[in-house]
């Protein structure tokens, strides 16, 4: 097939490449690493036929993640998030006008698919893991990722061979030793990605930590991993499938990472082309449980405050703190659930929006004479009608409640989806929450 026409989805003031090709009876998004190219992808001689076998199955979306390819850099040239990588998946949906799709997601770009399935799961119709994986380092409770010495290790040889084509020996051994296609991979990385951002990203990568979304996604789930992938080792592919309710795990022989290397790929696409097929007749739990941060705010010692002002003039101070947290969640696309009392109950679908919403309620608040506090969690909640409901709730309401005047306190969830976006946390230890099981690990956000 031609190389399909590029077309720019708008990202607030960013521009993002996205492509549309492929006229099969479904509608697939194809969530790809972060060092994708749609410009330059189909010039190598192994993607060209698997975007193509893609293309027979359905409608096919695929696009750039911002900082890379040909879509526009984030303001500053920072680094992007997990968070922003699944908004802009949603951009992308909006643009090309699509309300509800498929995900076929590889490598990194499974993280952002399974965070987008748990947080709209309305809007996707499967998920489908490539070669994926939760988290890449080692933890207490995660004994098969990599240790940290050897992640280190990792990632300084994979930026020293960036622009080189020799990440195919880890990535791709089955193409490793052919020239042609060394110097193209080389080639393409030094235009797809420059050395820098490449640093900032796979850093930012290699950080990354989903395990708690896993129970949150509804939707069905086809994992595949090749048995002697050492990128992301089988292990991985079989934590997710174990951890996703009902998903189907299907490993296939081979030692590529990437589902376009080696001289499988038709394995790929007949699994996938099946599970399509089977879909179509699973009832998808509805959006009626999806994952979200809640956010809980209080104003501090409101009943004293309230005494020593008198009721009129509490009564414009409540008024104005109505109108500033109002605000607030418009700025930072929060959904009001409702008021407490003396604050908020809110939801977001993405904890970054979440904890900069928190720090600008408690910014304006003291700036109109008051002080709050706040707490958040990342959980499944379940929608009832306007109102929310679920342990997550719960978890949120009893971290606020530990929080100390002026005080944002977030879950360990919390902590570990906003890797990268530049907030500072500050280790409150162990807690228990009052009628929720077991010991919490919070943290008071700095920003």
């Amino acid at each position: 097939m031609n190389t399909p026409e590029t077309k720019y989805a708008d990202f607030g003031d960013v521009q993002i490449a996205y492509q549309q090709f492929g006229d099969g009876p479904v509608d697939l998004m194809y969530v790809s690493n972060w060092s994708w190219s749609v410009d330059l992808i189909w010039d190598f001689p192994t993607i060209h036929p698997w975007l193509s076998s893609l293309a027979e199955l359905g409608r096919v979306l695929q696009f750039d993640m911002p900082g890379t390819g040909s879509s526009d850099p984030l303001p500053g040239d920072r680094s992007t998030t997990l968070e922003e990588w699944m908004d802009t998946l949603g951009a992308v949906l909006d643009a090309a006008g699509v309300e509800r799709a498929a995900l076929v997601a590889h490598d990194f770009g499974g993280m952002m698919a399974m965070l987008f399935a748990a947080a709209h799961p309305e809007r996707v119709s499967g998920l489908i893991l490539l070669g994926s994986s939760a988290r890449m380092k080692v933890a207490p409770d995660y004994p098969i990722g990599f240790p940290e010495e050897m992640n280190a290790r990792g990632t300084e040889w994979w930026l020293r061979v960036w622009g080189t084509g020799d990440q195919n020996r880890l990535t791709s051994p089955s193409l490793a030793d052919d020239e042609k296609l060394r110097a193209l991979q080389a080639k393409y990385e030094r235009l797809a990605v420059p050395r820098a951002t490449a640093k900032k990203v796979f850093t930012l990568a290699a950080d990354l930590d989903v395990r708690s979304v896993l129970a949150s996604i509804r939707v069905p789930t086809l994992v595949i991993h090749r048995r002697g992938d050492r990128f992301f080792p089988v292990s991985h592919g079989r934590f997710l499938a174990d951890n996703i309710t009902d998903a189907r795990y299907v490993e296939i022989p081979g030692l590529d990472h990437f589902p376009f290397a080696g001289d499988n790929q038709d394995l790929f696409v007949k699994e996938i082309r099946d599970f399509l097929g089977a879909a179509k007749t699973e009832v998808t739990i509805g959006a009626d449980r999806v994952l979200a941060t809640v956010l809980f705010t209080d104003i501090v010692s409101s009943t004293e405050r309230a005494a020593a002002v008198g009721d009129r003039r509490w009564r414009d101070l409540l008024d104005a703190h109505d109108r500033m947290i109002r605000g607030a969640l418009e700025r930072y696309r929060g959904r009001e659930i409702k008021t407490t009392g003396d604050g908020f109950l809110a939801a977001f679908d993405g904890p970054g929006k979440a904890v900069n919403c928190a720090s600008a309620i408690r910014e304006d608040a003291h700036r109109i004479g008051i002080e709050i506090r706040a707490g958040l969690h990342v959980g499944e909640i379940e929608l009832r009608g306007e109102d929310i409901g679920g342990i997550a709730v719960h978890v949120a309401s009893r971290v606020m409640s530990n929080a100390k005047p002026g005080e944002i306190l977030v879950s360990s969830t919390v902590k570990d989806l906003v890797i990268g976006a530049g907030i500072e946390f500050e280790e409150r230890g162990a807690r228990e929450l009052k009628g929720v099981p077991g010991t919490w690990n919070l943290y008071a956000a700095a920003t």
